[in-house]
């Protein structure tokens, strides 16, 4: 009987955005962490626009605007 190995969702606060590129099929977002240290997330830019478009953008716009009317 194998034994099953449950895998760690890693996650991560990307609190400020400092770099973006979009080259041939990638796509970039770089910035900090919750604690300051750098990272990078790399994206497959088709499979990214095919998730985020005009619907999921105004979709984020309105919860931004929710949480901002709440403060």
């Amino acid at each position: 009987m194998p034994i099953e190995i449950e895998e760690e969702l890693i996650h991560k606060r990307m609190n400020d955005i400092n770099t973006f590129q979009a080259h041939e099929n990638e796509l970039y977002l770089r910035g900090t962490d919750e604690w300051g240290k750098d990272f990078q997330v790399c994206f497959d830019t088709y499979n990214f626009l095919e998730w985020i478009d005009t619907e999921e953008l105004n979709y984020i716009k309105q919860q931004l605007i929710k949480y901002i009317n709440k403060k």
